[in-house]
């Protein structure tokens, strides 16, 4: 899992990192236009101010240190971990020519305005004192560039220990939040209909598998299955989009919304329990339908031939020999076999709901995890790209083994040791 892991990330993260078009540059660009576009005194301020359409180095450097590209790629991926500090506060100062020490204001502390001094010594490194004479705990400082006359260009600034393996999954450049904020009732959102799809895939297609096999070569097998092909064939954001026409006020019935997780939330909020849950089961048909019927046509053909198989096995045969009844052999011998092949592939089928799925959530304006993701890249917004990217990498992983977990309970001839 930790390979794997490193692996996805590190790939995921570098191509960010070197994708044109990111963040950095959006942010520049945006300001060299409002530099030439700005009108009156306001527009002739910014273009004095960025050069017509340059950006002056220090507002540079100030875009750099705020996106982290004033590191090296290696450094960023680390930071992001949490395994190499980040830097959370900084300070810009000057040390003038044939000065070594400075008095520095970084912030308040108890109400009070906290000044340090920044000492240099005869190699010119700096030192952080409190106002006391003791070392900093929390500040370091370090010099950035010296002029021809003599001045020191430094920074005062403060690091922490602080990403993905301490929870810290970073701040949204476009919601100006941390990601968890944003993510979190997105995932909600996908994780009700994909839980929902997936469990009503399992509870309508493990039956109609096993009758179709009880059945097979009958009109009801024969019937059912051109049903789930057909289902099949068809993409659930394409289905999503032909239930919407039918049942939602298009040209046909009006019996459910166009769209949205619930009612807008001026009705929501008025609404009492029972109302809610109403409301939202009613929301929740068509995107369900929408979400689970690509999984139907292969859980059941797979369930299906499962059992078709094991029923022609010899010891399917001894034991109607033994006198066993049907319904004994059936559910007790076959079906047991019969469902490893479904048990393997569990946890992918919970690794796919989950994650979401932004066409179906875009077709019923849903504003979901996948849609998120997928905004996040067109915004550049690498912080919730990553997060997401974290986020199903590690419900992947943990499907995975949940696969093993479920195929071990249901295969007699697996066992741990």
């Amino acid at each position: 899992m930790i390979p794997t892991f490193l692996g996805s990330t590190i790939l995921v993260f570098t191509i960010l990192q070197l994708a044109p078009g990111g963040p950095l540059e959006q942010t520049m660009i945006q300001l060299q236009m409002g530099g030439m576009t700005g009108g009156g005194e306001a527009g002739g301020g910014s273009s004095s101010l960025l050069g017509g359409s340059v950006l002056p180095e220090s507002a540079l450097k100030e875009l750099k240190r705020f996106y982290g590209f004033d590191k090296p790629i290696y450094q960023r991926y680390l930071i992001w971990l949490g395994i190499w500090p980040r830097e959370i506060k900084h300070r810009d100062f000057t040390i003038p020519s044939g000065k070594a020490q400075v008095e520095k204001r970084v912030g308040k502390r108890d109400g009070q305005i906290w000044r340090v001094d920044v000492s240099m010594d005869e190699k010119g490194e700096l030192s952080v004192f409190d106002k006391d004479g003791s070392p900093s705990p929390v500040w370091q400082a370090t010099i950035d560039e010296t002029h021809e006359d003599g001045t020191r260009e430094a920074v005062i600034f403060q690091q922490e220990y602080s990403g993905i393996l301490t929870g810290n999954l970073g701040k949204s450049y476009t919601y100006a939040k941390p990601v968890t904020e944003v993510m979190k009732p997105r995932f909600r959102i996908s994780l009700f209909f994909g839980l929902i799809g997936y469990f009503l895939s399992y509870i309508v297609c493990i039956p109609l598998g096993i009758r179709k096999a009880l059945k097979h070569g009958s009109s009801f097998d024969f019937i059912s299955s051109v049903i789930v092909f057909v289902a099949y064939s068809i993409p659930g954001w394409a289905l999503g989009g032909v239930l919407l026409v039918l049942f939602g006020g298009g040209s046909f019935w009006d019996i459910f919304p166009l769209g949205g997780f619930h009612a807008p939330m001026e009705i929501w909020e008025e609404m009492s329990f029972i109302e809610k849950v109403i409301n939202q089961a009613h929301h929740a048909v068509l995107p369900v339908i929408a979400w689970s019927i690509t999984s139907f046509a292969t859980l059941t053909v797979l369930m299906k031939n499962s059992l078709l198989e094991n029923l022609s096995q010899d010891y399917i045969r001894t034991a109607f020999a033994k006198g066993l009844s049907e319904k004994r052999v059936v559910w007790i011998h076959a079906m047991r076999n019969s469902i490893i092949p479904i048990a393997s592939g569990i946890g992918y089928i919970i690794a796919v709901v989950i994650s979401g799925s932004y066409f179906i959530e875009r077709v019923f304006n849903i504003d979901g995890f996948g849609r998120m993701a997928y905004q996040a890249i067109l915004d550049r917004d690498y912080p919730i790209t990553l997060g997401f990217l974290v986020v199903v990498v590690l419900i992947r992983l943990a499907a995975n083994i949940i696969s093993d977990l479920a195929l071990a309970t249901a295969d007699p001839r697996i066992r741990f040791k």
